[in-house]
């Protein structure tokens, strides 16, 4: 396992500003997440760490030495693309064994961590087939196999369930998650655009906006005290409800958050408005009211709800359950 520390790391493509200055510390053994909306700079980010970018400014430290100069084979990393990048001329247990065959591992031990990762993986069967005859899931299996025999000090991870379908997302990320526990030595770094992954795999996520890091916390921090509106609107789904002028006002605040599980429907003395959809997932329901704001407010009941389109309801958020933001957006 390794510690990873970002320095003031910028990069930047011609006159482009891609990463604009993070500082960030990554822990032994932890699953570190980069998460944030489509060019905010996360999967630059990880190649910056795998060294397939070089970095314009900042220093890149593994277990407090400086690797901006090392080439990616001398980093001790293994990485797992979104295109699953395997051989197609070469069998699962060739395209497994070829980065320790060009290592001059010897054939034995080679044989031996192929199976040992295959088995891991379950994906033992297909060692003779080629990637062509499998399902993409289990394409990704093998690349997370043919990362695993390498028994890399860091994991990478670039939206590595991004083409799967959601069946196969849900089955994969599991699987990654049990290699998070199985392999505790490895430190991993994990890109995703999608939070409910980032909120399941992590032991720390850290949002990024524009090449800047918004925050760094446990998922329950970055859900329950986000730093920023955007953080509290990225991270969570469906996403916090936001209303400003003079309900914000109540509060002492320009903009207050509230999540659709901390609203509830009152008799009275609430906010007005008109239910206007809803949708039934069976165990809860998500009710979307037209309250006189840009959005509509989403309500999340359990089970059906008693609610249909076009009635006049009252809402209001739980004692204790209110987000404050200033006029910079930032949580007060």
């Amino acid at each position: 396992m390794a510690n990873i520390q970002l320095k003031n790391v910028k990069k930047s493509f011609g006159a482009i500003n891609v990463i604009k200055g993070v500082d960030l510390d990554i822990r032994k053994g932890e699953f570190m997440v980069f998460v944030g909306p489509s060019g905010c700079g996360k999967s630059t980010l990880l190649r910056l760490i795998a060294g397939l970018e070089d970095i314009t400014s900042g220093e890149l430290l593994f277990d407090g030495k400086v690797v901006n100069a090392l080439a990616p084979s001398e980093r001790g990393i293994a990485m797992v693309f979104q295109s699953y990048a395997l051989y197609p001329h070469m069998t699962v247990y060739d395209n497994m064994a070829f980065g320790l065959k060009l290592q001059g591992e010897g054939k034995d031990d080679i044989k031996t961590r192929v199976t040992k990762a295959a088995d891991m993986l379950q994906i033992g069967q297909y060692l003779d087939r080629l990637p062509k005859q499998l399902s993409g899931g289990q394409r990704q299996r093998v690349a997370i196999g043919r990362a695993i025999v390498r028994d890399p000090k860091v994991f990478l991870f670039d939206e590595p369930l991004s083409n799967l379908d959601a069946a196969l997302r849900v089955a994969t990320r599991l699987e990654i998650a049990k290699l998070h526990h199985t392999m505790g030595k490895a430190t991993m770094v994990y890109v995703t655009h999608d939070q409910v992954e980032a909120m399941t795999l992590a032991d720390r996520i850290c949002v990024l906006r524009d090449g800047l890091v918004e925050q760094v916390g446990t998922p329950l921090e970055l859900y329950e005290k986000p730093a920023n509106m955007f953080v509290a609107g990225f991270i969570g789904s469906p996403k916090m409800n936001f209303f400003n002028g003079a309900i914000a006002g109540e509060y002492k605040a320009s903009t207050i958050g509230v999540r659709s599980e901390h609203l509830e429907f009152v008799k009275k003395d609430g906010w007005s408005g008109k239910v206007i959809h809803s949708e039934k997932m069976g165990s809860d329901t998500y009710v979307f009211v037209e309250a006189g704001g840009k959005e509509p407010v989403i309500v999340r009941e359990t089970g059906t709800s008693k609610h249909d389109v076009d009635d006049k309801v009252q809402i209001a958020p739980m004692k204790g359950m209110v987000h404050r933001f200033n006029e910079q957006g930032l949580a007060i």
